[in-house]
């Protein structure tokens, strides 16, 4: 792993922190963060549970509206996709190619239509145990992650841990 990378991002995060910035701004730069170790291949999420148990979006700037609309209020359930599965397993999953994957079965053409043929997801726990959303990664190329972007974005769902922890300290409200 890049560890001048998640150095810096965890530095900008506590700059963030203080400077007030909103939750969806602080994982969007995660994201972001997360995305540029894949270069151009990989498009990440986080999606977060809401008080009800679904799934909603938390940042996921690279995926379009119709895509998150697509989504929104998903079920954790871990025979569905890959966020949906780790949301309720709180284990990473990992789907290289969503063609051969029964997982995806009902959802496949979303991301299949914007040239995204596989995915992988890793849960956000919080420290009690609980699982607070996911962090998940599609890629434009069926395969799994690599090494270097598996612990990368396992320290970036960590991160993000920290920051919806915090949030939900200072201000408990809806995420959407």
């Amino acid at each position: 792993m890049d560890e001048t990378a998640l150095q810096r991002a965890h530095t900008r995060t506590t700059e963030m922190i203080g400077e007030g910035r909103t939750l969806r701004e602080i994982l969007s730069y995660l994201v972001g963060e997360a995305e540029s170790i894949s270069g151009t291949d990989a498009v990440c999420s986080v999606l977060l549970l809401d008080k009800e148990g679904l799934l909603r979006n938390g940042a996921s700037p690279g995926l379009p509206a119709d895509y998150l609309d697509a989504i929104d209020r998903l079920k954790p359930d871990a025979a569905v996709g890959t966020c949906a599965a780790a949301a309720a397993t709180g284990k990473v999953v990992i789907t290289p190619d969503l063609l051969s994957d029964a997982g995806w079965k009902e959802l496949r053409h979303l991301p299949l239509a914007l040239g995204l043929t596989a995915a992988w997801s890793v849960p956000i726990v919080g420290a009690d145990g609980r699982v607070l959303g996911t962090f998940g990664t599609y890629f434009r190329q069926a395969r799994r992650p690599r090494p270097d972007e598996r612990s990368f974005v396992e320290a970036m769902a960590q991160l993000a841990r920290t920051v919806i922890e915090g949030a939900a300290q200072a201000r408990p409200a809806p995420i959407a």
